[in-house]
């Protein structure tokens, strides 16, 4: 399959969401941009590797958290991504981080029908 760059953060019942995401796929790797809150509760099924950053921060430093995050862990030219969790800012950062670190991305959402790119 591909690398799953996912947003695990704010947002009444998305937690389950992503966790399906990620059961419900063969991910090659599985990256989670998350908090602290995350980082102490949250449980997959397969191993994740976890990036922690700070929402509170400035949008640049969020941006070069996750871009130096992902720094030689992306193992093709484009990554999978899902923002159904976190915030706005927290969105924007991590797609500016991808874009900076020059991968592509391809939107993916947990439907009805199974998992779809967007």
């Amino acid at each position: 399959m591909t690398d799953l760059i996912a947003c695990l953060s704010t947002g009444k019942g998305t937690w389950g969401n992503v966790k399906r995401l990620i059961a419900e796929e063969k991910w090659d790797k599985v990256i989670l941009i998350t908090n602290d809150f995350g980082k102490e509760n949250f449980q997959a099924d397969k191993n994740v590797e976890l990036i922690i950053v700070d929402a509170r921060k400035p949008m640049a430093e969020l941006v070069d958290a996750i871009k130096t995050g992902i720094k030689g862990k992306i193992s093709d030219t484009e990554v999978a991504v899902n923002l159904i969790s976190g915030s706005g800012k927290e969105h924007m950062a991590l797609l500016a981080a991808i874009m900076k670190s020059g991968l592509g991305f391809r939107l993916m959402a947990l439907t009805t029908d199974g998992i779809k790119e967007i």
